[in-house]
């Protein structure tokens, strides 16, 4: 892992942060903008199971990287299944 370097004082001032592109974990907005949609629109299509569940950790929701991409792969079907049949 790569430091930077302040450049008046020369002090490393710590990691270097990773391209957005190598994360594991998707905030909602890396989500809406691989999907091309608002943020708010995915909170709805996660809500009613028309997408992968989120991770949650403590207050925090993400999206694992490989789950979305699989479910985008099979052409986005509805991951939740309907209960007592047709109404």
């Amino acid at each position: 892992m790569k430091t930077q370097a302040n450049a008046t004082s020369g002090r490393t001032v710590g990691p270097e942060p990773r391209p957005a592109t190598n994360a594991e974990l998707l905030d909602v907005r890396a989500v809406a903008t691989l999907l091309d949609c608002s943020p708010r629109h995915i909170y709805r299509l996660s809500d009613v199971g028309r997408m992968p569940r989120p991770v949650k950790l403590g207050q925090l929701v993400r999206w694992r990287r490989a789950v979305l991409m699989e479910w985008l792969d099979a052409g986005c079907p509805s991951v939740r299944s309907v209960r007592g049949g047709a109404r």
